[in-house]
């Protein structure tokens, strides 16, 4: 007879275990991902990487968690720009406000290269550790512009730019050998609120003053003595010293809560950050008519493209199509249960037609009663900027790029080295036109004046909508237009953004405007897996509009324009090779 008290012991052995605190884990080394995929495929191609709002909501839920004991990240930014360095340390602030100690701990920061980026991160961190054989690399920031007209013109290749106005730079690289004055003045404007936000930011945590943090930046990089004596790091530590030390600090916590000699020792366990959140976040509910409702999370990053958004399975780039951000934008409308919108925006730019047709249904989104405000990530620039301007408020870090008020257009003329190669070709049209935008010869006389009213109509319509939607003159917009690039810290300056912050902020703001009380946030849309193969009704049905996945995220076009060097996503870009280290 089989008895079955013995079998079923060890359960209840299990579930009567004591639980110990948690020990919240980071390990950013392994990158982070923007948002989380919506196709299975993706899922499983990704389904190891870790995704930035898992990463923010993780330690926020840690810091209200009472078994939550501690915070321990190993930190690097290299997946990740100066904005979502902010949002992070902002998080990491709040969960240290709750008294739980927060470590950031690092091999090395920047080694052989630049650590300015992981340092500014670890610097919101209670304790700074190093390893013994670390390097800081606090050398301040460099952006750094590669400019090829020098080659091009060994080739005979040659660049014919039109753009609106002097600050929009994105070819300059193909048509300047070094920067203008009007990019040099931007760009150093850019690094310097950069520098500053730096420097302010390791006076604080590190008790020196801003001058003193740009004096060591002066010297830097540091070794790891160096780094602990300057009193930039606070101790020198293998990893296992670093995990043993914050276990024994725990211990000591849970046995000083339990009284002198009292109970008995819990051991404390680890747990990823991410793996955390999904294990206490409950799954979406059915929507139920007469309930309270929510906040809907639309995420659009990449180039603004016609069509639908286009991913990489293998987690490459990917292309906000303006199909699926509208749809998501209609498909709220239509939900009772959606009371307001937090948009996240993350995008050089890309087509204006695209960038206005999301625009458009911000504004019919607001204009129904339905809060949008517009969340910036790291980049929000050039049609990235375009897409918020439908929204009921902006908000951006202060390191996030944005601005970029302009417009550009272009094409190379490849005819001479062609020629040089023996390469020729023939042609029919008609139309004096037809053969407007060929890369074996210059634009004509005649062309050019239609480029002109191209670019000049495009800039009037650009600077009309942040005019009205920014509550500003045209001559204002035209003092912060003409494509420069501005920090969030200068573009809140200047009227250009509403309030500084991030995601957090952004969602108190829509729930202010809501006026619906603290109301809980969701992705959207959450299309049923069944839309991507059943046959769909119109074009108001949300899964005909839902996201491609790729093998390769940009179309034949897209390799073309990359190799020729033009702005691939379309006319209001912003530049790609900007290096901010």
């Amino acid at each position: 007879m089989v008895d079955l008290a013995k079998i079923t012991e060890p359960l209840s052995l299990v579930r009567q275990r004591p639980q110990g605190p948690l020990v919240l884990e980071l390990d950013l080394t392994e990158g982070v991902a923007d948002e989380a995929p919506g196709d299975p495929i993706s899922q499983i191609m990704n389904r190891r990487r870790q995704h930035y709002l898992d990463v923010l909501e993780g330690i926020r839920r840690g810091a209200r968690d009472p078994r939550v004991a501690a915070l321990l990240v190993r930190v690097d930014a290299r997946s990740m720009g100066f904005a979502k360095v902010q949002e992070l340390r902002h998080t990491v602030a709040d969960f240290r406000a709750t008294g739980k100690p927060a470590v950031a701990w690092a091999d090395s920061f920047g080694e052989t290269g630049a650590g300015n980026l992981p340092y500014y991160l670890a610097c919101a961190f209670s304790r700074v550790v190093m390893a013994p054989t670390g390097v800081l690399g606090l050398t301040g920031l460099l952006m750094r512009t590669t400019f090829v007209k020098g080659a091009l013109d060994r080739l005979d290749v040659t660049y014919e730019v039109g753009a609106r106005h002097e600050y929009k730079n994105a070819l300059n690289s193909v048509t300047e050998t070094g920067y203008t004055d009007a990019q040099r003045e931007a760009s150093d404007r850019i690094v310097t609120s950069l520098g500053d936000q730096l420097a302010e930011a390791v006076a604080e945590a590190r008790g020196l003053t801003a001058d003193e943090v740009r004096a060591l930046v002066s010297r830097g990089p540091f070794l790891a003595g160096e780094a602990v004596e300057e009193g930039l790091v606070d101790r020198l530590a293998y990893r296992d010293e670093v995990y043993s030390e914050l276990f024994e600090q725990v211990r000591e916590k849970e046995r000083g809560e339990d009284g002198a000699g009292g109970g008995r020792s819990v051991e404390p366990e680890l747990q990823f950050v991410t793996r955390y959140h999904r294990k206490h976040t409950p799954p979406p509910l059915p929507q139920v008519r007469g309930g309270s409702g929510y906040i809907a999370l639309v995420s659009a990053t990449g180039t603004i493209s016609l069509g639908r958004t286009r991913r990489s399975p293998l987690g490459g780039g990917t292309v906000m199509g303006s199909d699926t951000v509208a749809a998501a934008f209609r498909a709220a409308r239509k939900d009772p249960q959606v009371k307001a919108v937090v948009f996240r925006v993350d995008s050089r730019g890309g087509s204006p037609s695209a960038s206005d047709a999301i625009r458009r249904e911000t504004e019919l989104t607001s204009q129904a009663g339905i809060p949008v405000v517009s969340a910036m990530g790291d980049i929000a620039g050039s049609g990235g900027y375009y897409v918020t301007l439908g929204s009921d408020a902006v908000v951006a870090q202060p390191g996030t790029l944005t601005g970029s008020i302009g417009v550009l257009t272009g094409k190379p003329v490849l005819g001479r080295l062609l020629e040089r190669y023996g390469v020729t070709s023939d042609s029919v049209s008609t139309g004096e036109h037809a053969g407007m935008f060929d890369t074996e010869r210059p634009f004509t006389e005649s062309e050019w004046e239609r480029v002109n009213a191209l670019l000049d109509q495009i800039y009037a319509d650009f600077t009309d909508r942040v005019a009205q939607a920014r509550r500003m003159t045209r001559e204002q917009v035209d003092e912060v237009a003409r494509g420069r690039v501005w920090t969030g810290q200068d573009a809140h300056e200047r009227g250009l953004v509403d309030e500084l912050g991030g995601l957090e902020t952004a969602v108190r703001l829509a729930r202010e405007r809501a006026g619906a009380g603290p109301l809980p946030v969701r992705a959207f849309p959450r299309a049923h897996p069944l839309d991507r193969i059943r046959p769909h009704e119109s074009s108001e049905d949300l899964g005909a509009s839902g996201p491609q996945t790729v093998l390769g995220a940009w179309g034949p076009l897209r390799h073309a324009a990359m190799a020729m060097g033009l702005p691939a996503g379309g006319p209001l870009m912003m530049p790609e090779s900007w290096e901010v280290r």
